[in-house]
């Protein structure tokens, strides 16, 4: 009797390990974030002695406080996720986003909207002199006397509505302007006055100010100076150096610029580049501490230099604002290609990454593919890289490639095919050593995506649909029978159907070797797609605004496949055995289980 008194119980402990494990294997089938790769679009930094903020582009905004060795997502009562402009006044700080401007406390980081009004308004700048705060933004220059309580326009006398910048000079104003040149004010923005004499280019990224004079970084005109108080401008002769400056930073004597091609450096007799360590050369800010000086670039996250920028160490622990672009595996190995940080390594199933960049010199890979000897990157303008250590060292291997912008790679047998924006398709036979242009009857040359199915090769294009060879790439026919939109972002298939992913009219799918198409696009709610992977029937699809699709009949209807993914915007998916990894837009790669 005794021992029927233990059935329940060995019942119901049964029932509860039944459930424990379905309810463990539910939740591996949701998406996490991993860790990495990092590194990040920043448009903005802040610090304020230990305290450092970095504000992204999609991703919201970072904090350190070990001058950037590690970071922390601090998002809390955030709406918006473009950060512009960042200015610490005290002990609050306040962002300038795509939504308005929002404040926090620096000490206990929770955001708040300061203005319910400034839903749609882009603020690029904000100035600070007390309690009195200026905002330059997408609609004019707004005001505030209360630490940003209320606020309000202040644009009399000024013709440009879009203000990227604005400094304080003495008890004088200056805006910065996208089509006006510069605007003086010497009563709180009450009014403005134009004050353009000498300088030559009219739009205007960035003012910075020390001691009586002023600085503007312009577009395609370099650094301009006034000595009194912007009366007068003088060019400052940057010479063979970028002229389109997109921030500025005065420390000490010197005067640092943030350009597309690096840091330049004004010592008082002239520029200099300051780029060593500098592995992305696209600059968007820059900003100084009494120790340190900081740049944050555009993909390449965040870099610190403890020596006026003679030299430059990338900190991004933590950092999670990359867009990933491309992946490809092999084994253990699996290759996240990046927007501006290069090229990353995980041989953990994509938990854990690490940058795997060494010789790569240009940061920005959009295609990824591996044969038997190793691994082919394709850049946006330095060309292909070759690696054959896994990613420990890159090799440029260029030559006869006349465009060097890959957007896609392929391999099919001993042959390696890449698409360029402008010059067409490229084939090697010798493992990229040599490549020749293959574009008999291609009559586009802005190649959005290659795939090959056994021999035939087959590539979309931005405009004209979609190519197939029959020969090894020497010939090309358009086969666009049944497709409505000439935009190919993605093909994929097997050996029996082909998908194109297109911008708007979401797939299309061919069953005879892209001799016809038709849309298959039941259960998409998002037509905009990105990309596409298939493995056997599975097909998976990236979006843009719409997360992830899947499709377990080739494509025929598609669910969505969102459940933790806190990105909408997928711009690359690797589906393996066992997991899926989804290379998204600014908030790095996300994980599930695959099964």
């Amino acid at each position: 009797m005794r021992k029927k008194l233990w059935l329940p119980f060995l019942l119901l402990l049964l029932l509860f390990v039944i459930y424990f494990i379905c309810f463990r294997k539910e939740v591996s089938r949701t998406w996490e974030q991993v860790n990495g790769p990092y590194g990040g679009y920043i448009h903005c930094m802040a610090v304020e002695d230990e305290k450092l903020f970095a504000g992204t582009q999609g991703n919201g905004i970072f904090f350190s406080t070990d001058q950037g060795a590690n970071w922390k997502e601090v998002n809390e009562g955030l709406t918006s996720n473009n950060i512009y402009s960042l200015a610490i006044s005290g002990t609050k700080i306040f962002a300038g986003t795509d939504g308005g401007i929002f404040v926090s406390s620096t000490d206990d980081i929770r955001w708040e909207p300061t203005d319910s009004r400034w839903n749609d308004i882009m603020v690029f700048s904000i100035a600070i002199d007390h309690e009195n705060l200026y905002a330059g933004t997408s609609r004019g220059i707004f005001y505030s006397e209360d630490n940003g309580i209320n606020w309000k326009e202040v644009n009399q006398g000024l013709t440009s509505s879009t203000v990227n910048s604005i400094i304080i000079s003495g008890t004088d104003l200056f805006a910065g302007t996208e089509d006006g040149g510069i605007f003086r004010s010497d009563d709180h923005g009450a009014n403005w006055i134009q004050v353009n004499n000498g300088l030559t280019k009219l739009q205007v990224n960035s003012l910075a100010v020390s001691g009586s004079a002023i600085y503007a970084g312009t577009l395609l005109g370099g650094v301009f100076m006034s000595d009194n108080n912007g009366e007068s401008w003088q060019s400052m002769g940057m010479g063979e150096t970028s002229t389109n400056i997109n921030s500025l930073f005065t420390k000490g004597a010197n005067i640092f610029a943030g350009t597309e091609e690096g840091i330049f450096v004004f010592d008082g007799t002239g520029w200099k580049a300051v780029n060593n360590g500098l592995s992305n050369h696209f600059v968007y800010t820059l900003i100084a501490d009494e120790s340190y000086v900081y740049a944050g670039t555009n993909g390449g996250g965040v870099f610190l230099s403890a020596d006026n920028g003679e030299n430059w160490d990338q900190i991004n622990e933590g950092l999670l604002n990359t867009h990933i672009s491309s992946f490809a595996s092999r084994n253990a190995e699996i290759y996240a290609g990046t927007s501006g940080s290069g090229v990353f390594l995980s041989q953990d199933g994509g938990m854990n990454w690490k940058e795997a960049s060494s010789g790569l010199t240009n940061p920005f890979v959009f295609s990824l593919a591996m044969n038997d000897t190793g691994i082919f990157a394709g850049t946006n303008g330095g060309g292909i890289f070759l690696s054959t250590d896994k990613g420990s060292s890159w090799n440029e291997i260029n030559s006869g490639l006349t465009n060097k912008f890959v957007y896609s790679i392929t391999v099919s047998g001993d042959d390696i095919f890449a698409g360029t924006f402008g010059g067409g398709i490229f084939r090697s036979s010798d493992n990229g050593q040599n490549w020749n242009s293959v574009n008999q009857d291609l009559t586009n040359y802005y190649i959005s995506s290659l795939t090959a199915s056994g021999t035939d090769i087959y590539a979309g294009t931005f405009g004209s649909g979609v190519f197939r060879s029959l020969d090894r790439g020497e010939n090309w026919e358009e086969v666009n029978s049944g497709m409505i939109n000439a935009q190919i972002f993605s093909l994929t298939g097997s050996s029996s159907f082909l998908l194109a992913a297109t911008p708007g009219d979401g797939v299309f799918l061919s069953t005879n070797k892209g001799d016809s198409w038709k849309p298959v696009n039941t259960g998409l709610t998002s037509g905009n797609i990105n990309t596409l992977v298939v493995k056997n029937s599975t097909v998976l699809a990236g979006t843009y605004g719409g997360g992830m699709y899947q499709s377990l009949n080739k494509g025929n209807s598609w669910s969505e496949f969102n459940s933790g993914l806190e990105s909408n915007d997928v711009y690359s998916v690797l589906m393996s055995d066992k997991d899926i990894l989804a290379g998204t837009s600014g908030r790095g790669v996300w994980k599930r289980a695959g099964k």
